[in-house]
């Protein structure tokens, strides 16, 4: 006998005895030497087997976009094994089709057989029930006790189900599972199978082994699938909360998930709209959700195909429709004859369709119907008479006639009817007489006359668009409760229509874009918040007064010269390109922010505009950019904190007494002469912009940076700022020592100061910096100083000292630094450039072990940097002890084992041309020495280094290069681009950098490509190697 097993999802307590997990299967008997028993089945066992891999029910059909399907749900009730009797159901969701009807007919010719072959067998009965899917019921009280016994078992956990890897739920293959218990198939082959006709006790007790065996072998794989369990911690409230979010297509993915998840998923709460819109869905898996979920609400077929039969189906099958979507397709005679019977319907939405016959008048009646939406749609006629509608569109579609009947319409569309004739218009609306909203907009042929009697008859309209109607122009016509207006592009609009939009006392939104034929608008009105001019080509004048106004936007109007806004709501004006705009009149209390951007017209006269005397008193920001013809800027204002005047070319005077401005943007102000800004909230300020600046007055008691460098012209400067602490006055060639003192007198926090070529700053200006005791970073850089005393008196505290290019400093004029101790705190000296001597600079190298950064980049009077034997008095010593026969070795141990360490971080030596020797030894006790730069230093052939924390080295263009030795155990980059260093110096200087991580040996003529696996191999930790394509 052969035992074949399929596993299933299971929901229930994991103590359960072995004969309920055998509910966990069902198994059928097959027996090869009994051709009776596989009468139901013969031939077609594999073919069912891969019919039931595919997904099935509704939700995979109606996810993929076609075909039907129904449930089977399959019931063994009562099976007793061993005297123990226990209900078994089983779910099983999908499509068995007819196959399911020949195992019913084997199952029952089983139990037939099993019944006559044996006296003594338990009876097998078989219950079938077919379900349709989702939210089928069963059929049996049998079933709902078992429904209710797995429902018990999930509260007694919490409603914490059990998942199990073998869920057959929504579409789990059967063949896999099959294959995964193939074991088990192998327990006994065709020569175990007991005869058919054996009768008697024997056959019985062949029979009870069978069951015995297939008892324990259930047994095993319960075990194995409760092992296999996955627990879920949601429950039903938790679950129902979060599909509650899911589109429909996302809840049949779920629905594949497990029972739990299908039973959640298929909720009618989440189905009371059910959305197939632009689904190829066919007419009977309609008809089968609209029988599965009767209580569904809405009803969205719009792009499905066959949408006639369709609507028909929803409005006879949902007695609680109340809106209904479709299009894209025809719909005949009988739809709307049927209409009246869905009573619940409330809204009802028809886009792009055909409506009726083509030949007859297509009528549309409903007595609860609100809102109804027939949009381009193609229709000979239409009438409807619907008591209770409220909301009307006809917009796009394709009528010459409309008969409405509906005394209750507030709000109707017909834009782009352009069939419509005037007195077809004239005829539609004026029949509802509470009517609030119209859209005519692109109705070309509405008169005034039209108009006229719309008003006459709709005494509540309140929103009109009349956009694209060139024939009109409200001359003779009165709207007097109208508070939306809509003219865009209204050929006939000029200035004598204002006189009518101005009798609309009630009006709040006004929109006149595209109107070409209109100059001036002149309006007051109380209740105007909203108005737009936009490409009003011949518009000059426009004067607006409303209490209430918010919003103004003027654009393109190139003919626009006055503005004139009173408004006490106004809070932002932005009037960007108005090129010939010359005056602007605001009495605005609240405008807070205006953009005059590219109005290239503007004259000086718009400062009294935003002065403290105008009408803007809460202005705070102002844009002025591009606004050419502006020459003398002066603002007095307590309310500014914004300024921008970038590109404004033509300014050469600027007054700002703005005691809270913080911001001010001169970018492009090329000839800006005369600057004040007295007083001011600055905090920061750049004035090196302005190359024709010559006078300057800042009083900024917040302001911390100033920035003046390149101000070459800028002789007189009078800086009253308190909290400064950064001033930059670079290449400010005219600014002398009066200015170095006085500014020193008035910003006595200043900690950084830049006077880099500044050559009249002299001794007096210098020696006034004592007065500066927060001042570390003073650069002279490109000055004429002889004497550096003034600097070694004053500057106590400086940590940093640039002096690039001072080419009159003598050799002498840094001794007191490396022997008179001055400037103890000074960290960082740069003296690129310079004219020091060899001797100077190997003293001061020798003597400062305090830098930290010290810079000689091209340094032509520097020849060697040997700190092993040019050390002066270190050389005769040295000598001395040799000829007593010790070694200098440990000579150098001796005369350095006391001396301290130097601080030296970073050494830079670029572009040294005369010097040819690099000797760094340990006994230089270079410890902190990370950077050393010596890249362009063209005759440098000899470089020996050894510094423990030695990381960048780069040698880069010393093209005279030929030896290398480095003891640098922490060197992780090395650059000797360009150098005619061969391969064998470089692998052996590698050799001692252990953590080298970049070699860039690029352009060396020496150094084949080819040769990069050795040099990985000298340096196993070389992660980077940059080298040339090819060999040179």
């Amino acid at each position: 006998m052969r035992l074949c097993c399929f596993a299933f999802s299971c929901f229930g307590d994991k103590e359960e005895d072995s004969v309920a997990a055998c509910g966990l299967c069902y198994f059928y008997r097959r027996n090869k030497g009994g051709c009776h028993m596989m009468e139901g089945l013969s031939g077609k066992a594999s073919e069912d087997m891969d019919n039931d891999d595919s997904e099935s029910g509704f939700w995979a059909n109606f996810q993929n976009g076609g075909g039907g399907g129904s449930g089977l749900g399959l019931q063994v009730d009562g099976e007793r094994i061993h005297a123990m009797e226990t209900d078994e159901m089983f779910d099983l969701d999908g499509e068995l089709g007819e196959r399911s009807e020949d195992f019913l007919l084997w199952l029952n010719d089983g139990k037939g057989r099993e019944a006559d072959g044996a006296s003594g067998s338990q009876e097998l009965n078989v219950d079938v029930n077919l379900n349709l899917g989702l939210g089928g019921e069963s059929s049996s009280s049998t079933a709902m006790d078992a429904m209710r016994r797995d429902s018990s078992d999930r509260d007694s956990q919490n409603k914490r189900p059990k998942v199990h890897s073998f869920s057959l739920d929504w579409g789990t293959q059967f063949e896999n599972e099959f294959h995964y218990l193939h074991p088990h198939h192998d327990k006994f082959d065709d020569g175990d199978l007991p005869d058919s006709t054996i009768g008697g006790d024997d056959a019985a007790n062949n029979i009870d082994a069978d069951r015995m065996y297939d008892v324990e072998v259930l047994m095993d794989l319960a075990d194995r699938i409760v092992d296999m369990e996955v627990r879920m911690d949601l429950t039903d409230d938790l679950l129902h909360m979060v599909f509650s979010f899911l589109e429909h297509i996302d809840l049949c993915r779920a629905a594949r998930v497990c029972r739990q998840w299908r039973d959640g998923s298929s909720h009618e709460d989440f189905w009371r709209h059910l959305n197939f819109e632009n689904r190829h869905i066919s007419l009977q898996q309609f008809e089968d959700m609209c029988h599965r979920y009767p209580n569904a609400t809405a009803v969205n077929i719009y792009g499905a195909p066959a949408i006639h039969p369709l609507a028909m189906q929803a409005m006879s099958s949902l007695r609680n429709l109340e809106v209904l979507t479709l299009g894209k397709g025809q719909l005949g005679e009988t739809f709307f004859q049927a209409l009246t019977d869905c009573h619940m319907l409330k809204s009802l939405t028809i886009n792009d369709a055909t409506l009726g016959n083509g030949i007859q008048e297509t009528p549309i009646s409903h007595d609860r119907l609100c809102d109804l939406q027939i949009v381009k749609c193609r229709v000979v006629r239409i009438s409807i008479r619907c008591p209770q509608l409220e909301t009307l569109s006809l917009k796009r579609s394709s009528m010459p006639h409309a008969v409405l009947n509906c005394p209750l319409l507030r709000e109707l569309d017909i834009a782009s009817c352009h069939k419509l004739s005037d007195a077809a218009i004239r005829s539609a609306v004026t029949p509802c007489p509470l009517l609030e909203s119209l859209d005519m907009s692109n109705c070309s042929c509405v008169s005034d006359e039209t108009l006229q009697v719309i008003a006459q008859h709709c005494v509540h309209l309140r929103i009109l668009d009349a956009s694209y109607c060139p024939n009109i122009s409200l001359e003779s016509v009165r709207l007097n409760l109208l508070t939306v207006l809509k003219l865009h592009s209204c050929e006939g609009i000029t200035s004598a229509s204002m006189v009518a939009i101005a009798s609309s006392s009630l009006l709040e939104v006004l929109e006149l874009d595209n109107c070409s034929l209109l100059t001036s608008v002149s309006l007051d009105l109380q209740r105007l918040k909203n108005i737009r001019l936009v490409h009003c080509r011949k518009f000059i004048d426009l004067t607006l007064r409303s209490s209430v106004l918010t919003s103004i936007t003027v654009s393109n109007c190139p003919s626009l010269q006055r503005i004139s806004i009173t408004s006490n709501a106004l809070k932002k004006l932005v009037l960007q390109k108005q090129e010939s705009l010359t005056t602007l009149v605001l009495q605005c209390p609240s405008l807070q922010e205006v953009d005059l951007t590219e109005c290239e017209s503007l004259t000086n006269s718009i400062c009294e505009v935003f002065g403290s005397g105008g009408g803007c008193p809460m202005l705070s920001s102002l844009v002025l950019d591009n606004c050419e013809r502006l020459t003398t800027v002066s603002f007095r204002s307590t309310s500014l904190v914004n300024l921008s005047l970038g590109g404004c070319r033509a300014i050469t005077s600027l007054e700002l007494k703005c005691p809270y401005l913080e911001h001010v943007s001169l970018d492009g102000c090329d000839h800006l002469e005369r600057a004040s800004f007295s007083p001011v909230g600055l905090k920061s300020l750049n004035m090196g912009i302005c190359p024709k600046l010559n006078v300057l007055l800042v009083e900024a008691p917040s302001m911390v940076s100033l920035e003046l460098k390149g101000c070459g012209v800028l002789s007189e400067a009078f800086i009253y700022c308190p909290l400064l602490t950064a001033l930059d006055a670079s290449f400010c060639s005219q600014l002398k020592d009066d200015f170095l003192s006085a500014t020193a007198f008035s910003c006595p926090l200043i900690e950084s100061l830049v006077l880099m070529s500044c050559p009249s700053v002299g001794p007096d200006g210098l020696s006034s910096l004592r007065g500066l005791r927060n001042l570390t970073y003073l650069d002279l850089s490109y000055t004429f100083l002889v004497n550096l005393q003034p600097v070694f008196r004053s500057c106590l505290y400086l940590k940093v000292l640039k002096l690039q290019a001072c080419k009159y400093l003598s050799d002498t004029s840094l001794e007191p630094i490396y022997k008179g101790n001055a400037l103890p705190a000074l960290c960082e000296l740069d003296l690129s450039y310079g004219t020091l001597r060899q001797s100077a600079i190997e003293e001061l190298l020798a003597g400062c072990r305090h830098l930290t950064h010290v810079s000689l980049n091209g340094c032509v009077n520097m020849h060697d940097l040997d700190w092993g034997f040019h050390n002066g008095r270190l050389s005769d010593v040295s000598t001395s002890y040799e000829l007593f026969g010790g070694s200098s070795g440990e000579n150098d141990m001796i005369l350095h084992e006391h001396e301290p360490n130097r601080l030296l971080q970073n050494l830079n030596c670029v572009c040294c041309p005369n010097i040819k020797k690099v000797v760094i030894p340990p006994t230089a006790r270079c410890f902190h020495l990370s950077s050393l730069n010596l890249s362009l230093s063209s005759n440098l052939k000899e470089v020996d280094i050894s510094c423990c924390n030695l990381l960048f080295l780069n040698l880069s263009n010393c093209n005279s290069l030929e030896i290398l030795k480095l003891d640098c155990p922490r060197l992780t980059s090395l650059f000797l681009q360009s150098c005619s260093i061969d391969e064998e110096a470089v692998e052996t200087a590698i050799t001692h950098c252990s953590v080298l991580e970049t070699l860039d040996v690029r352009y060396c003529p020496k150094i084949s490509p080819l040769s990069m696996g050795t040099l990985r191999l000298a340096c196993p930790s070389l992660k980077r190697i940059f080298s040339s394509l090819a060999a040179t």
